[in-house]
């Protein structure tokens, strides 16, 4: 596994990271045992870089990371994000940027995760009611305290990670990017390389889609939130399954997984770009980390942007696009 460089504050981590968000919820059953079972494997494999968030699993998934890396702390690099705020009945409150919660917060994350602190910390969305400078001039203050070691954005608009930058470097930006969602190409792309911010895909697999694996909604768990999903919900579905069709020919012709030919197509858009597939499966992660070895011909990248270009897929990423490209 070979190493990447996100932002030019001096954070390095693994080409291939892991998401650890379906561990603990919205894709259907659980199994601590075998996650923590997968998180361990990844270190073996050089994965460094573990994605969490406070509000997956409503704090659980960071307590289960936080047990996973106890006495391998030293060979992790530990993001988690704040902001989504949800109730115990698992509904959304609403985004909160305010820096008295970026405190609490994090003070909360670093609890669960019972570490020291954290290497990367993510606003996890915008608060459209509180300066961007507010909430980052906060986050910063962590840095300053040791308790963060550097700075992310997730699904921020280009004016908003200018802002911010402004008031403190920024490390990283975490949006959705893959096959079937280019929009990052359109201005967000250069924006970050214009400011030296590297760029952390989540769902680099199309929340599952682009593994070829589904192929009807009944596929999905009952309480899968992918159901919930416009992208994965009538006509828009089976539009969709023609693009995994699509791409599953090309990756049979190359001798390799859907999945794997769609991660390795992300790795070359940029050395500043590290994916975070996510998984809560040793077979899974495994099918993923050896995508890192997948080099493509200029006629075979063409061939991938001719089946996939922008705006390919049927449906938004979301049934509520509001707090996201904010």
């Amino acid at each position: 596994m070979k190493t990447r460089k996100l932002g030019n504050q001096g954070l390095t981590v693994s080409e291939l990271g892991l998401g650890c968000m379906g561990m603990s919820e919205f894709y259907g059953a659980s199994d601590e045992v075998e996650s923590i079972a997968t998180i361990h494997r990844a270190l073996e494999l050089g994965v460094t870089l573990l994605d969490t968030a406070d509000m997956y699993g409503i704090g659980a998934n960071e307590q289960l990371v936080g047990k996973a890396i106890k006495n391998r702390r030293d060979r992790v690099i530990l993001a988690t994000k704040f902001g989504i705020q949800r109730s115990e009945d698992n509904s959304f409150r609403g985004v909160n940027g305010s820096p008295e919660y970026v405190r609490q917060a994090c003070d909360a994350s670093l609890q669960r995760l019972d570490v020291d602190y954290i290497d990367l910390y993510y606003q996890h969305r915008v608060d459209q009611q509180v300066p961007i400078e507010e909430t980052v001039g906060a986050m910063a203050d962590l840095v300053k305290q040791g308790k963060v070691r550097y700075l992310g954005l997730s699904e921020a608009a280009p004016a908003t990670i200018q802002r911010a930058h402004a008031v403190y470097p920024i490390t990283a930006l975490q949006s959705e990017y893959s096959l079937w969602q280019r929009e990052p190409e359109d201005e967000i792309l250069s924006t970050i390389r214009s400011l030296s911010i590297g760029f952390v895909p989540y769902s680099p697999l199309g929340r599952g889609f682009l593994s070829g694996q589904i192929t009807s909604p009944d596929d999905f768990a009952s309480d899968d939130f992918r159901r919930n999903l416009p992208r994965f919900k009538g006509e828009n579905f089976y539009k969709n399954l023609q693009l995994v069709e699509r791409v599953k020919e090309i990756a049979k012709e190359k001798g390799v997984t859907p999945g794997q030919l769609a991660l390795a197509w992300l790795l070359v858009q940029g050395d500043d770009i590290v994916p975070i597939p996510g998984t809560k499966r040793r077979a899974y992660l495994e099918e993923n980390v050896a995508a890192v070895d997948i080099t493509f011909t200029p006629a075979e990248l063409a061939r991938i942007d001719e089946v996939s270009p922008k705006s390919v897929a049927a449906g938004d990423r979301y049934a509520d696009m509001s707090t996201v490209n904010r």
